[in-house]
């Protein structure tokens, strides 16, 4: 009887050892069903291993790992009843399996030793379900936890070998097998997210390991993690792609980073930054730009500031509209706007006359053939433009600011050192040559208030006055040429007159001989405009009739005036940039505009003269021009 006991526990351990090493079932693809919570199973599901070989996973470089050998523990027959107290204390501590002393090692050698002993087999039972209960925690937290997983690896090898026909264990290994497979992966995209391998596009990558790993567990909180870190790596390329001005390579990295998770507010936050980059770059330009528009030289670095803004601006950025808008101005009119008033400082003391910027802009110089009371003169009409605009002081130069050049200077007329000028005879009803008139003095002769335009100046003269401005500013002042004359004189009109068509002028236009004028002696023009009637008889103040639709006054009335040119007698080569036409040495000059004389043949807009360089009256009078 003795020696038929070994020989059936060698077999009962073969036949273990056989089960044992069988081949598990395939992976599954989709998460296991919960496995029933853990029961002490039938005594007889319980084998008494010998060395098993155990395998959870298709990948043989994982099966040292998933092995357990129990630890070598051998037994006599004195030692049975306290290795069962002892047995059941390791279970009630949840010492299990890792040492010789641990329930399961101590309950495998009573069997061993007895494969009958029915205490030894339920005691393996229970110890086994608390094994499995460990294998769910170490699972449980096997997804963020890389000791757990393999703790709930070794579990699995130790339920392999004393559960092996267990529903509850394979479930567990299926668990155990998916866990791995989330692991391998995010681990996987882990790595490549640190190594830069995010897989925009075709590319493989991190995001594709945690979608993997989604698809396998949806919700799984280390793959969403993995993809959030994947979706902010994208996000920090787009704002170090927009902070290096690479708004387009911002928008490709952005669009990767919003195909990650639907409807992320992480995106749209990143996309109002990177909108904020790009608005904070443009308007960092436009403040550089327009820095440098205020540098004599700084034209050409403000439109380099301009094109790098439109490279990174939406169409019909604000901001870069002003940056364009600023340089355009600049190009056309340096650092002032047009129709800006303005006055320059003195060296000496006081301001200049106030100036008006004129806009830049083209006109149609001259009379047409068929114009009423055109002359050969006048013609041939022709195309004049003008690339940059000009300052032209608001109204004729006055008495007083003349006199403060006179005062300044000691300069002494044409009419002063020569001591007569051409004065209007209210007597004869003509223009007279009379004796002790200067600069001083009105159309009749006598003395005038500083606020009168100033008479009685050659055209040397007024030359001399615009010089002395220019070396008292700095600016360069001088006397209009005869296109920039007719230019503002027009302000943008075409008609036969400055204000347009209309014979008699609108009421307040002008200054002009109207047939309702009255000398002090009841005289009337005897060539006038009919009907028209402006209350003055002789030159009245500066600014006293209405402004020209660009704020300049007494163009077309009240004096004419003096301009560089020199007298030509048609505009046949005439300059078509609206620069003088001067000839150095010449006598000959050309008067423009009407005055408070003028008959409507003299009013028109393009009419000219010539006078003598030398010639002072009491009709023509001066203003200046600054460039800008």
């Amino acid at each position: 009887m003795r020696r038929i006991v070994p020989a059936l526990l060698m077999l009962a351990l073969l036949m273990l050892m056989l089960a044992g090493c069988g081949e598990r079932a395939a992976d599954p693809v989709a998460a296991p069903q919960a496995s029933p919570p853990p029961t002490s199973p039938p005594a007889a599901s319980v084998s008494v291993p010998r060395r098993p070989s155990v395998t959870v996973s298709t990948d043989a470089g994982d099966e040292a790992g998933l092995n357990w050998t129990p630890p070598a523990l051998v037994l006599t027959r004195e030692q049975v009843r306290q290795a069962r107290r002892d047995a059941a204390a390791a279970v009630r501590a949840g010492d299990l399996f890792e040492g010789p002393r641990d329930a399961i090692p101590l309950y495998l050698a009573l069997l061993r030793l007895d494969p009958e002993d029915r205490l030894a087999q339920r005691g393996l039972a229970r110890a086994a379900s608390a094994l499995l209960a460990q294998g769910e925690r170490a699972l449980a937290a096997a997804e963020d936890d890389s000791q757990a997983l393999a703790r709930a690896v070794r579990i699995a090898a130790v339920l392999r070998t004393v559960l092996p026909d267990d529903t509850r264990t394979q479930a567990y290994l299926a668990r155990l097998d998916l866990a791995e497979q989330l692991a391998r992966l995010n681990a996987t995209g882990e790595s490549q997210l640190r190594q830069g391998l995010l897989g925009e596009g075709d590319a493989p990558g991190a995001l594709d390991s945690f979608r993997s790993a989604l698809e396998l567990a949806p919700g799984q909180s280390r793959a969403r993690q993995g993809l959030a870190a994947t979706e902010s790596a994208f996000i920090r390329r787009a704002e170090d792609a927009a902070r290096a001005g690479d708004f387009e390579g911002a928008a490709r990295w952005m669009g990767f980073a919003s195909q990650v998770r639907a409807d992320a507010p992480t995106v749209k936050d990143a996309y109002a930054r990177i909108e904020q980059e790009r608005a904070r770059q443009i308007a960092a330009l436009r403040d550089a730009g327009v820095a440098e528009l205020a540098t004599p030289l700084g034209l050409k670095s403000a439109r380099e500031k301009l094109a790098a803004a439109l490279r990174i601006a939406a169409p019909g950025d604000p901001v870069v509209a002003d940056l364009r808008q600023r340089i355009d101005l600049a190009t056309h009119y340096g650092l002032f706007r047009p129709g800006q008033a303005f006055t320059d400082a003195l060296a000496g003391g006081g301001r200049t006359p106030t100036m008006v910027v004129v806009p830049h802009g083209g006109f149609r110089m001259g009379a047409d053939e068929d114009e009423p009371g055109a002359t050969q003169a006048e013609q041939p009409a022709h195309y004049v433009r003008f690339d940059r605009g000009f300052a032209v002081s608001r109204h004729p130069v006055t008495v007083g600011e003349f006199r403060r050049f006179v005062q300044a200077t000691g300069h002494r007329a044409r009419a002063t050192r020569r001591g007569h000028s051409m004065v209007y005879d209210e007597r004869s009803g003509n223009f007279v040559r009379r004796s002790g008139v200067d600069w001083q003095s009105g159309y009749a002769g006598a003395r005038v208030g500083d606020d009168m335009p100033v008479l009685h100046v050659s055209v040397r003269d007024a030359e001399a006055y615009a010089d002395w401005l220019a070396e008292q500013t700095g600016h360069g002042y001088r006397l209009p040429s005869e296109a920039e004359f007719e230019y503002v004189l027009r302000a943008g009109t075409q008609g036969r007159y400055p204000w347009g068509n209309e014979n008699p002028p609108p009421k307040g236009v002008a200054n002009l001989a109207g047939g309702n004028d009255v000398s002090p002696s009841g005289r009337r023009w005897a060539n006038a405009f009919v009907g028209y009637g402006d209350g003055w008889w002789g030159p009245a103040p500066v600014g006293t009739f209405r402004p020209n639709p660009w704020g300049l006054y007494d163009l077309g009335g009240n004096v004419s005036e003096w301009v560089t040119d020199c007298w030509h007698a048609n505009f046949r080569r005439a300059p078509a940039d609206g620069a003088a036409w001067f000839n150095p040495g010449c006598r000959a000059r050309v008067v423009r505009g009407g005055a408070w004389a003028s008959s409507p043949q003299q009013a028109r807009a393009a009419w000219r003269s010539s006078q003598d360089s030398d010639v002072t009256s009491a009709r023509v009078g001066f203003r200046v021009v600054r460039g800008i």
